[in-house]
């Protein structure tokens, strides 16, 4: 009954999204899949040996990609073939050079999953921390070709522990080895008879935004403003962090300035973004680049994508948005591993860093514009206070760089095992 149910589930999604065609992320979902499907008929090079790497979207992608180059360089004779549920992570990063193939994933079924598995012949498969898609999982095992979790975790919540959950337990029993964030997560899986396949190995995100902070590209337009000031770097928000950050604003000092990258940056919401704070003078990204600075403006409001990352080197302190949203906060370890203490909003408890390094005082999270106002004055006027907060965190994300290289030394025998049995 319950893969009925689930058969029922993937093919009434399918079928939504394929009605949404006036929806471009819609479209590009059901047209995309449409278009690759072929390249999945024809025969592949004969010869390959090939690893799968799936990530559901872009942040999954960002979490993954220290080990897809990891990948690229332990096994340079193997292809990558990395795969995509999200128009999100697939756009953008379609052209990504260290894969060697990169796809929609065919939406999940028996006959999606076999035609993909028999095409790509992969001999190992790695999901990024989230993805449980019952026919692959399923076609992988029965095929012998290890599947690997990686960066996952875990809370009591889910569907995973709950007495009527057995059909998804099935799907983890999958895994040939479940690598996760913390050790709550792999009590979880022990309790379900899953301790043997599971090992902490941490985030690969922090060697990610590792990699980040010593490639971090200048921004000459924004080095200029930001020049003589102490710089709130607002990045990935939404509407309800801005409304938070401007009521917070006027308590400010004024040698503070702000950057403010927000997550959606079409013409609309940047219009909305301008006139928040317009009074304290607001000059977009894109204006002060094409030669019409400002002098007086205390904001700059980021009107294109990409840049965030790099633009945290230039901060005092970060505010991370979405955690005024059910989906929660955007990525903190990208201004963290710059030594920024973070502020953002409540709804953060899945987020395993988040968790730690609010217990541990280095980031702070706040439920509303009065907290928000008092957490920033507090920092902004304690300069020794920050210098050492800045060391704290700063040590912090240096113990948790690793996981990476941890997983890859667990794998390398499953790698060697199924080169020796010619698979």
């Amino acid at each position: 009954m319950s893969l009925l149910l689930y058969n029922l589930f993937c093919r009434l999604y399918a079928g939504v999204i394929g009605l949404l065609g006036f929806n471009a992320k819609a479209r590009a979902w059901a047209v995309g899949r449409r278009e690759q499907r072929p390249a999945f008929l024809k025969p592949w090079p004969a010869g390959e040996r090939r690893i799968w790497v799936h990530c559901s979207s872009l942040g999954e992608f960002e979490q993954g990609r220290p080990l897809i180059e990891r990948l690229r360089a332990d096994y340079p004779n193997h292809k990558i073939v990395l795969t995509f549920f999200s128009p999100s992570g697939y756009e953008i990063q379609k052209n990504y050079a260290k894969a060697d193939y990169v796809f929609y994933l065919p939406m999940d079924g028996r006959r999606n999953a076999a035609m993909f598995l028999d095409a790509v012949a992969p001999e190992l498969a790695f999901f990024v921390k989230y993805e449980f898609w019952y026919h692959y999982l399923c076609g992988l095992h029965h095929r012998g070709i290890p599947a690997i979790l990686v960066s996952a975790a875990f809370r009591r919540e889910q569907v995973f522990f709950k007495p009527y959950g057995g059909f998804f337990r099935k799907l983890l029993g999958c895994f040939t080895l479940l690598f996760v964030q913390d050790e709550g997560s792999r009590a979880l899986l022990a309790g379900i008879g899953l301790g043997s396949k599971t090992v902490i190995a941490g985030d690969t995100r922090y060697d990610r935004v590792a990699d980040i902070e010593q490639n971090a590209k200048p921004i000459p337009e924004a080095a200029a403003f930001c020049t003589g000031s102490h710089i709130l770097v607002a990045g990935s928000t939404w509407p309800d962090d801005e409304q938070a950050l401007r009521k917070a604003w006027a308590a400010l000092p004024p040698d503070v300035k702000m950057i403010i990258a927000p997550h959606e940056i079409h013409e609309a919401h940047i219009d909305q973004v301008v006139r928040l704070f317009e009074a304290e003078g607001c000059v977009l990204f894109s204006a002060w680049k094409a030669g019409r600075t400002n002098a007086d403006a205390r904001v700059m409001v980021i009107d294109n994508i990409g840049m965030l990352s790099s633009l945290y080197a230039y901060g005092t302190i970060a505010y991370v948005g979405g955690g005024f949203a059910k989906g929660g906060i955007h990525n903190i370890l990208e201004p963290a591993v710059f030594g920024l203490p973070v502020v953002f909003g409540p709804v953060y408890g899945k987020f395993v860093e988040a968790v730690a390094m609010a217990n541990r005082k280095l980031v702070f999270p706040i439920a509303n514009e009065d907290e928000l106002r008092t957490i920033l004055t507090d920092l902004f006027g304690d300069e020794a206070a920050l210098h050492n907060l800045n060391a704290s965190i700063r040590s912090f994300m240096q113990h948790n760089i690793g996981a990476t290289g941890r997983i890859l030394q667990r794998v390398a025998p499953l790698m060697a095992e199924m080169a020796g049995n010619g698979k």
